[in-house]
């Protein structure tokens, strides 16, 4: 799992692409981004399975903040990003919270 960062240089966004590998949901049909940036949005952003098994997508996000997010795993099971540029517990729900951080 990773994020890739590309800061544009005309306007204060970054593409970022957030990446889950084939491992981390071997038999996974569809994966998708929840996060603050989409209101949790459980179907909002759906990655694209790539023929290695891996799961992207890129969104751009504006820069300056940070943002809590976690991939959902064919709609029933939870994922961080182990890669992530942080966590933040969720004491409500035993959890951590990827953090990515522009």
């Amino acid at each position: 799992m990773a994020i890739k960062k590309k800061y544009l240089k005309s306007k204060p966004i970054c593409k970022c692409t957030f990446s889950l590998p084939k491992d981390a949901a071997p038999n996974a049909d569809r994966v998708t981004l929840v996060g603050d940036f989409n209101d949790w949005a459980e179907s909002a952003l759906v990655l694209k399975q790539l023929k290695s098994g891996e799961f992207k997508i890129d969104v751009d996000l504006p820069t300056g903040q940070k943002y809590q997010y976690r991939y959902l795993i064919d709609g029933t099971r939870w994922a961080n990003d182990w890669a992530a540029d942080e966590y933040i517990r969720i004491p409500e729900f035993a959890t951590d919270n990827s953090v990515v951080s522009l």
